[in-house]
């Protein structure tokens, strides 16, 4: 619809970077990036009429909340739109949205429910979820109508998680003034399953089986996010293993992650390996403990790791490994915990150092200093890889960057090895530290396989080992077996991207697998000894991580201490430390180092 003849109009100079406040004390936005300008401005292009739909696919962390409430901002300002309603995936997305809606000077109501029915005078609309609007759209419809409304719907996706919500939505919405849809990621649909207000085209991509791609009106990919300082790099570390399961015939099966002949065989080598009972899952765990250690103790020092699982049950048994291994209680966030929202929160504003999730954080959520993820999952959708490593990509200093620990298995590699094409056009890869060429013939991708019919039924997961596979960059895998040991100067730039080639990178992870596996050994009363053997007795230095772990962080909260009372940078006093204390960092640091170093913190403090 035209808005020439009927509405005032403004020129994008017009406007200020920050919005037009409604009410004194509200703080003035953040200037926009450049990225969120030029969306604007075709948005409002004067060459063609405003458009009734807009679609932005933006990467996870750039800013599309942003966008939204700038654009909202204007619509209200210019008397455009009168009123605006967001629909989102989630509750604690409701209060997210609202709280940085009033920092942009517009009252959102996120507490509404299907009970109610005007939205109040004070607001300037309100927030709901997509359950919401299939349990009444009726409802919604009339409060989207009664006024000149703008309507953002959060990862427009969602409107498509179930059968009627395609249709609730459109009809909550057909009619109103305005609508603008965002997604994190471009997104598939069935041919049949179309949602509303989104273009299609016909995608002849594998993947698809015939069906449609979401078509954007402005796009902002990750590799243009990553050339801007608007996200991290990522780094893909993968771990491989021998898993052994019983099948249906009580044939016990051993298969590697790495070399699974079969889809088959590698779902349920998977599966097995994600099993809280083996020893995967506390091994990388115990690989991503170190990682956040090296990161807290060399500038990053809130630097948080998330764990995300396939369900509430394996979440909680993720938990207490976690705390096993890390001598520290994560934090742990289900979807059907009432105060789920104000964990997310709680945990975003703390030092807390790991939370266990299943979907909770997977989406919208924003924890800034989030910085590793441990794939402890078997989804494998390009939409949620992206969304979900999207958690630990949000920039917020030059030089940070992010790790992901995932299983070795083709369906994930190849979704990492989209990112990795994208940030190697960015970032070009250091020198090679050998003379060597690795391997050409790159790693033999697959479509993701779909889940096996009656698969839970089928078999009994028995054990599974972890070992450190490769670092995937370019769409190959670099294992630095091949390389001389990373030295302790080298490993203290680890965590800055760029100055270790990835070959260094994967040699110093591969170096440090050994004593992983040393500290992720179980107590004898954990273990499940077959037979009814008695089980031996543990060997003295397994014992030690636990005692590692908690030398870790009383010494980080120290330097914590003389970081404040001495006005120095956390990493001054690390520095300081290591220079008193020689050694290896603290994630590879003896006991006996440790401790020393903490008596060294304490004459400081």
């Amino acid at each position: 619809m035209s808005t020439t003849d009927h509405e005032p109009q403004l020129a994008l100079s017009d406007t200020v970077p920050g919005p037009v406040l409604d009410a004194p004390g509200v703080p003035a936005a953040r200037p926009l990036r450049a990225w969120q300008n030029a969306a604007l401005e075709k948005y409002f292009d004067p060459e063609r009429d405003e458009p009734a739909d807009y679609l932005v696919t933006a990467t996870p962390g750039a800013g599309k909340t942003t966008f939204a409430l700038a654009l909202a901002r204007r619509l209200l300002d210019t008397r455009r739109v009168d009123r605006v309603v967001v629909v989102a995936p989630t509750d604690h997305l409701r209060t997210q949205w609202a709280e940085a809606a009033h920092r942009a000077g517009i009252e959102l109501d996120p507490t509404m429910t299907n009970a109610v029915g005007p939205v109040r005078p004070d607001m300037k609309g309100y927030v709901t979820t997509y359950a919401q609007v299939a349990g009444h759209p009726m409802l919604h419809r009339a409060r989207a109508t009664a006024k000149r409304s703008l309507v953002v719907m959060d990862e427009i996706h969602h409107a498509g998680d179930g059968l009627s919500w395609g249709d609730a939505v459109f009809e909550a919405f057909g009619d109103a003034r305005r609508r603008l849809s965002l997604t994190g990621t471009p997104f598939r649909t069935k041919a049949d399953e179309r949602i509303p207000f989104v273009a299609y085209v016909e995608d002849d991509s594998v993947e698809s089986e015939g069906g449609l791609r979401s078509v954007a009106d402005f796009t902002y990919g990750y590799k243009d996010a990553l050339a801007d300082g608007v996200v991290r790099p990522v780094v893909f570390a993968a771990y491989t293993g021998v898993s052994r399961w019983r099948n249906s015939a009580g044939e016990v099966v051993a298969a590697s992650l790495t070399d699974a002949t079969t889809k088959s065989v590698e779902s349920l080598a998977w599966k097995t390996a994600l099993d809280p009972r083996g020893d995967w899952v506390p091994h990388v765990v115990a690989a991503m403990d170190e990682r956040l250690n090296h990161l807290r103790e060399h500038g990053m020092h809130d630097a948080a790791g998330l764990v995300l699982a396939s369900d509430q049950e394996d979440a909680r048994a993720y938990a207490k490994i976690v705390q096993r291994v890390t001598g520290e209680k994560p934090a742990l966030i289900l979807s059907d915990d009432p105060k789920a929202s104000q964990k997310i929160s709680e945990f975003a504003e703390s030092d807390q150092r790991f939370v266990v999730c299943v979907r909770m954080i997977s989406e919208g959520v924003d924890v800034p200093r989030a910085a590793c993820l441990a794939w402890m999952t078997s989804y494998r959708t390009p939409l949620f890889f992206a969304q979900a490593v999207g958690r630990v990509v949000r920039s917020r200093a030059p030089g940070e960057s992010a790790t992901v620990f995932l299983p070795a298995v083709r369906p994930l590699l190849a979704l990492a090895a989209e990112m990795e094409s994208d940030r190697n056009h960015v970032i070009p890869p250091p020198p090679s530290v050998s003379s060597e060429e690795v391997d050409e013939g790159g790693l033999d991708l697959l479509p993701a396989p779909e889940r096996e019919a009656g698969e839970k039924k089928e078999y009994e997961a028995l054990e599974a080992q972890a070992e450190f596979a490769h670092v995937l960059h370019g769409g190959k895998a670099l294992t630095g077996g091949d390389l001389p040991p990373v030295s302790v100067e080298e490993e203290d730039f680890l965590g800055l991207p760029g100055l270790l080639s990835p070959e260094q990178t994967a040699a110093l992870l591969a170096q440090r697998d050994a004593e992983i596996r040393k500290r992720t050994a179980r107590p004898v009363e954990e273990a499940e000894p077959a037979g009814g053997a008695v089980p031996a007795e543990p060997e003295p230095e397994d014992a030690t991580w636990h005692t590692a772990a908690l030398l870790r962080k009383e010494i980080h909260g120290l330097v914590g201490r003389v970081a404040a009372g001495r006005a120095m940078p956390h990493a001054s006093v690390y520095s300081t430390l290591r220079t008193a204390v020689p050694g290896p960092p603290s994630a590879s640091a003896s006991v006996d180092v440790l401790r020393r170093r903490r008596d060294h913190l304490l004459s400081m403090v």
